[in-house]
């Protein structure tokens, strides 16, 4: 992604899908390219990097026998085979504005699978809206890497709430909602952005001065890093 992602989880996993919940139907650029408003730069990122999109699973009442719940109705999972493993942030993010429900995508590249989705959840503002957050990524693993059973849940809510927890990089803490988690994470990964920059500038200062100053900001830095990763 153009984006780096987030460092994957500690225990990556990919999960199995009940076959009841199979969709199987390949779902045409064209049809996303209407309903996502996507212009003709961000169409050239969807012909260079994406082979295939294929509407794989719908989890939702009637499927795997679980009730809607705060907004989640139905939780769409849906395949990307990608031309190389680099894919644009732009292109996950045009396909949820195409489609008002929750996704977690599966991308496949040369016999490998990774998971990859964003908090997405109708605006308390206006429902009809949607807010869609940064992106989380797992690992890339082996496509063949024995799947695990979906978390146990008592609602769709919950699925979803576990399956986008399985994607982040650091456990919740206790008490800690979804959205506290990940505005924590959100909040340190741009925080290791600024750590990388003020390193770099760190190691082209050739003035003292200037080096002592540079140095007391990337420990506050650190300090602040820490904190979040606790």
């Amino acid at each position: 992604m153009s984006q780096a992602p987030v460092t994957p989880p500690v225990t990556p996993a990919l999960f199995s899908f009940p076959s009841q919940a199979k969709v199987g139907r390949v779902v045409a650029k064209n049809k996303i390219y209407e309903r996502g408003s996507v212009g003709s730069t961000l169409r050239e990122k969807f012909v260079a990097q994406v082979e295939q999109i294929t509407w794989q699973y719908k989890l939702a009442p009637e499927t795997i026998n679980l009730p809607a719940r705060g907004g989640v109705v139905e939780i769409q999972i849906f395949d990307i085979v990608l031309k190389s493993a680099e894919l644009d942030e732009d292109v996950l993010r045009a396909i949820d504005r195409a489609i008002p429900l929750p996704i977690i995508f599966q991308l496949h590249h040369e016999q490998c699978t990774r998971m990859v989705a964003t908090f997405k959840r109708p605006s308390e503002a206006d429902p009809s809206k949607w807010v869609i957050d940064g992106y989380f990524s797992g690992a890339w693993l082996a496509a063949d890497t024995e799947r695990q059973l979906l978390p146990v849940a008592l609602d769709l809510y919950g699925l979803y709430e576990q399956l986008l927890r399985s994607l982040l990089p650091k456990p919740a803490r206790l008490g800690e909602s979804l959205s506290e988690q990940l505005q924590r994470l959100t909040r340190l990964r741009s925080l290791q952005g600024e750590q990388r920059k003020l390193e770099a500038r760190l190691h082209k200062e050739i003035q003292f001065n200037r080096k002592v100053e540079l140095n007391a900001q990337l420990r506050e830095l650190n300090t602040k890093i820490d904190q979040l990763s606790a």
